[in-house]
């Protein structure tokens, strides 16, 4: 698997999807090539932890846990502060949504009241908001994500929550291609077809 040449954050966002697809080998490889480039093991830690976020605490614990086995660092927990939460999961999507955040909430709350307000706390609050990443190095991991799981409508989301956090394209296009390294070349093909969607109306809602 080469992994020469992979920035640090385009290999957090691919150690992200491998966790997600359960790709055990490759994410031992990616791993072990981050730890080697003396990443941050907080970041590691953070980019795995949001991924219960998409994939559920199953997938998560199981990765949490490896990467405990092999650095085991004590970790320290702060606790629940539901206020804190969401005042800054309000302040987070409204930088991703603008001035569609009430098309969001609004849409979510006609089909799940409870979804609407957990989007707002417990995913752009409690996790997204958290130290260890920022902002644009947490939406480029979950594209990473979203993309191998192909779940379009929140994938475009995110791509578009990237864009606002200054990620760029040429950034997004490498770490959906770079899906193609852990076997993952459907995903990569089915991220790169959501791209493509996203950029032809951005492109049109941007001429100058």
């Amino acid at each position: 698997m080469k992994l020469e040449n992979i920035t640090e954050l385009e290999l957090l966002a691919l150690l992200s999807a491998a966790s997600v697809l359960r790709k055990q080998k490759q994410f031992e490889l990616i791993l072990e090539r981050l730890l080697a480039n003396k990443c941050s093991v907080k970041k590691i830690y953070e980019s795995l932890l949001q991924t219960y976020l998409f994939a559920g605490f199953p997938s998560a614990l199981i990765s949490l846990k490896r990467l405990n086995e092999i650095v085991g660092k004590d970790k320290v927990y702060k606790g629940y502060d539901l206020k804190k939460y969401s005042k800054r999961g309000e302040k987070n999507c409204r930088l991703i949504y603008g001035n569609k955040y009430y098309k969001l909430i609004s849409n979510v709350k006609s089909f799940s009241p409870e979804m609407a307000e957990w989007l707002i706390v417990e995913g752009y609050g409690k996790v997204l908001g958290r130290t260890g990443l920022t902002l644009k190095e947490r939406e480029i991991c979950i594209v990473s994500i979203l993309s191998a799981l192909k779940f379009k409508d929140q994938l475009y989301s995110h791509i578009n929550g990237s864009v606002k956090v200054k990620a760029g394209f040429d950034l997004i296009t490498r770490t959906i291609n770079n899906l193609e390294i852990i076997s993952a070349k459907s995903s990569a093909k089915y991220g790169l077809n959501v791209l493509r969607e996203y950029q032809l109306k951005w492109n049109q809602k941007n001429v100058v």
